[in-house]
């Protein structure tokens, strides 16, 4: 007995070496890639697969077998996905999103291709590559770390790595050759996953799904080191395993040690949801961009004839079963429950904007709860007809979607979609795994329920409210703040949406979806089967959502019947494949998916990131508008030979509240030890343009989150009229009249023109329907841009996206207006219309603070200027000044006055 420790010690330092070189692999690739590979998992199950298929069935010597496999196959791979998927995403700048998807388009292609070549039976002959003793192993973590570490701090390759991760564009200006860093950095990384898979598979029973989940739990090891240490990645790994192993020696009996026991066997996914819900997860790349581009089409609407082609197809899809033998309507019986699933998706990640790859988790437990409440097996309750079972379990089911939905405020893209991995695998584990909780569930159907045909109708029924659900939530005034939500989140918040609790109602609207359908896959099957919600099926299902439209709910039904159909009519694994082939295909797909097909643009061929010369027509256009309404005191050099255009009136000023002044006292911000903003008073009094402008770094951009909400000063007020604004959030202080623009334009590309400016109206005045679509209609002729209305932001310029974003700052009907550089981006034409529009808001009792560096602009504008420096207001000054650069320097005739004031003339 005084062994056991010991012995269990060493049994442990086996399972958190392999973990340990796995972490190796995932920060070799995230630091030389800047992707955190999430196919890591397959990889190591393939090339565990091969390494048996070589050794086992071919009879290859292993001094062949193994070279073959983890210094040419798994490299192999790792080089093939760099070259023909990762690579193209680097050059374009692709943000963690696109690498997300690709990455799980990698996972599913492998799990499906295993699927096809070795089936799903698991195998329980796989060959050994190191011995015994965890000895041999450690000594490989041993050589593995210290090489890394000696080539990433002494070499001139570690320094191009650091280079390519900073800035790919910059390095190779500097010639570095950023494809061969790439490349290296994923052969590697394949290899540490092809190693992994080695050096697990003898312990474990080999199958398509099991090895690729338990390497995808070691990934808490990479996530506590942050990413970028190993030497805290193999720290973690060993402590996780010796841990995990030291756990199965205690036996306090009863319900304890079955909850020992469960927390031992899951001690990694344990380590996982831990380390996402309590660490500060940084990941390379902007978390927002690109996303609109991947997972959502244009708002443009689809042509009718495709729309309807694409509904009569799902029709035709949903109703053929009725016409089928028996056994094949009982494999029928899955594409409308699983449909209800994928739009959960739907729900959460097109429309919401919430990357989840945690349903399935849900879905299981829809099917739980309804087979405990059909049993009665819940403590307190009688047994309950599967009708009732099922409506309360998602009754149940959906306050559990606060589970991620918590995390989620502070969460997205990349982080977030660990963190719903990782509940979801919990859930899996720690629920559905363990035999106390599924054993003796009863979900039989009895009565008319328990002829398919009729179970059928009944789903069908089911699908078509949850269809018309999913339509409601997509259409009016929310529809348009969770398309805000999902394409600017900062944005949406400065228009009045509250985005904390629109996160929260995705997420519970999603468990609900998700449970409905579980609880009919598992009335369907007459059985809860463990199996039919495992993660992995998850990440399939969300790839299948992508690759149809994550925000088509038609396209959620076609995936479904994809799902099942091609796994029912030919062999398990290939619908799998082919989602994995599609989704690593979405970088050459139109926006949307396969469902952008049916919704092309009508002007093709551009896009928010890259503004095509075809945009001259509708400019024209806005100009023109713009100019014939805004003229009055614009006096723009006509083209020669052509008489000045006659001035036209002012434009009436629209409605807005009374005129408030906003105060900041003494504001204070500090990020760790450096002080951005040093207490800064400043007042923006009504009526008039206030500018604020100082050098970069200067502490402006944070002086303007402190007054919007964005940011929460350390110490200080900020006043709105009388009214203490200080410790409200953003969308609060947008629905009491403060609303903002930003530096980096805050458009909704996945709305309407007309939608964006709606957005501002609906949210931030609570308005009616009819009230706010008038008003935004006013703030669309008033900016020029009623042409424009039915387009989506994203086919539009610069310049007009500038206006799109005003134009929803000035549907609040604001009583003060922060503007972040408004001129940026715009020519001579744009500016001057600018210019006069800016006067006309301050005539009618605005209050206007503009953050700017263009002196002309300020010299045109400003009534007052502040001068920030180092995070203080230095100076102010009065009246028009001129300003030849911002930071201190000044037209002649400027000089100092009493106070640090600085005065023109006299």
């Amino acid at each position: 007995m005084a062994s056991l420790p010991l012995d269990l010690a060493q049994a442990g330092l086996t399972v958190g070496a392999a973990a340990a070189l796995s972490g190796i692999g995932l920060v070799v690739c995230y630091r030389a890639t800047g992707v955190l590979n999430l196919a890591q998992g397959a990889i190591a199950m393939v090339t565990a697969y091969a390494l048996r298929q070589t050794i086992v069935v071919w009879h290859w010597p292993r001094a062949l077998a193994i070279p073959a496999c983890l210094l040419v196959f798994a490299p192999a791979i790792g080089w093939a996905l760099d070259a023909t998927v990762f690579r193209r995403l680097q050059r374009r700048g692709a943000g963690p999103v696109e690498t997300l998807v690709a990455c799980l388009g990698v996972f599913v292609l492998l799990v499906g291709a295993a699927f096809l070549l070795w089936g799903p039976t698991p195998l329980a002959d796989a060959p050994s590559l190191l011995p015994s003793s965890p000895w041999a192993v450690l000594a490989v973590v041993a050589v593995l770390a210290a090489g890394v570490a000696a080539v990433g701090r002494w070499t001139p390759f570690g320094t191009q790595v650091r280079a390519v991760v900073d800035n790919r564009r910059l390095a190779e200006l500097a010639g570095v050759d950023a494809d061969r860093v790439s490349s290296v950095g994923w052969a590697f990384g394949a290899f540490t996953a092809g190693l992994t898979g080695a050096v697990l598979a003898p312990g474990l029973r080999l199958d398509p799904y099991g090895l690729p989940l338990l390497v995808m739990e070691t990934m808490a090891v990479a996530v506590i080191a942050g990413l970028r240490s190993l030497t805290a990645a193999v720290a973690a790994a060993l402590a996780l395993g010796v841990l995990q192993s030291e756990l199965t020696q205690f036996h306090p009996g009863g319900w304890t040690q079955s909850l020992l026991q469960a927390v031992g066997a899951n001690l990694f996914v344990l380590a996982l949801l831990a380390a996402v819900l309590l660490l500060p997860l940084r990941f390379a790349g902007s978390e927002r961009r690109a996303y609109h581009a991947v997972l959502t089409g244009p708002a443009t609407k689809p042509a009718s004839s495709r729309a309807f082609a694409g509904r009569v197809a799902c029709a035709t899809l949903l109703l053929m079963p009725f016409a089928f033998r028996a056994d094949d309507l009982r494999a029928a019986l899955q594409v409308p429950a699983l449909a209800l699933v994928l739009l959960s998706i739907v729900v959460v990640t097109g429309y919401g904007g919430q990357v989840s790859l945690g349903q399935a988790g849900y879905a299981g437990l829809g099917a739980l709860f309804t087979g405990l409440l059909a049993g009665g097996r819940l403590p307190g309750l009688p047994a309950f007809p599967a009708p009732v079972a099922l409506l309360l379990a998602v009754v149940l089911a959906a306050p559990l979607g606060l589970l991620v939905g918590w995390p989620a405020i502070r969460r997205r893209g990349l982080a977030l979609a660990l963190t719903t991995f990782a509940v979801g695998t919990a859930i899996s584990r720690l629920v559905f795994q363990q035999p106390a909780a599924t054993t003796g569930v009863v979900l039989d159907r009895v009565g008319l329920l328990g002829q398919d045909r009729f179970f059928y109708g009944v789903e069908l029924a089911v699908l078509a409210g949850a269809l018309l659900l999913v339509r409601a939530l997509r259409r009016g005034r929310l529809g348009r703040a969770l398309g805000a939500m999902r394409d600017h989140e900062a944005g949406a918040a400065a228009a009045g949406v509250d985005v904390p609790r629109l996160k929260l109602l995705a997420f519970v609207v999603g468990a609900a979806l998700a449970a409905l359908g579980g609880g009919l896959l598992g009335l369907g099957g007459q059985a809860f089967d463990p199996n039919a919600f495992d993660p992995v099926l998850g990440l399939i299902w969300f790839a299948a959502v992508v690759v149809f439209g994550a925000d088509s709910a038609v396209g959620a039904v076609l995936a479904a019947a994809l799902l099942v159909g091609l796994d029912a009519g030919t062999v398990a694994g290939v619908s799998a494949a082919a989602v994995g082939a599609l989704a690593l295909l979405l970088g050459r797909m139109p926006p949307g998916g396969l469902a952008g097909l049916a919704r092309l643009p009508r002007l093709p061929g551009r896009g928010l990131r890259a503004a095509a010369a075809g945009e001259a027509d509708e400019g024209a256009v806005r100009l023109t508008e713009l100019g014939r309404q805004l003229a009055a005191r614009v006096r723009l050099p006509a083209p020669a030979g052509e008489p000045a255009p006659a001035p036209s009136p002012r434009p009436a000023p629209l409605p807005r509240r009374e005129g408030e002044r906003l105060t900041a006292r003494n504001l204070t911000r500090r990020f760790g030890g450096a002080t951005a903003v040093d207490g800064v008073t400043l007042a923006v009094p009504p009526g008039r343009i206030t500018a604020l402008t100082g050098p970069n770094g200067a502490g402006k951009s944070t002086l303007f989150d402190c007054l919007s909400g964005a940011g929460r000063p350390d110490s200080g007020q900020v006043l709105l009229g009388g009214r203490d604004l200080t410790r409200l959030p953003e969308h609060a202080r947008a629905r009491l009249g403060l609303a903002r623009t930003f530096q980096q334009i805050a458009v909704f590309p996945g709305l309407t023109v007309a939608d964006n400016i709606r957005v501002g109206a609906e949210q931030a005045a609570r308005r009616s329907s009819r009230q706010s679509a008038e008003d935004a209609e006013r703030v669309l002729r008033l900016l020029g841009l009623t042409a424009l209305r039915d387009h989506a932001a994203a086919e539009l310029p610069t310049g007009t996206l500038r206006l799109v974003e005003l134009g929803r700052a000035l549907a609040a009907e604001p009583a003060v207006l922060l503007l972040d550089e408004p001129g940026a981006g715009l020519d001579r034409r744009e500016t001057a219309l600018l210019v006069e529009l800016l006067r006309s808001l301050a005539d009618g009792g605005l209050a206007l603070l503009l953050v700017e560096h263009d002196r002309e602009l300020i010299d045109e504008l400003a009534s007052g200027v502040h001068v920030m420096s180092a995070g203080r207001t230095q100076f102010q000054a009065h009246g028009q000044l001129q300003l030849r650069a911002a930071g201190g320097r000044f037209g002649e005739g400027a000089r100092f006055g009493e106070g640090g004031e600085v005065r023109h003339g006299g």
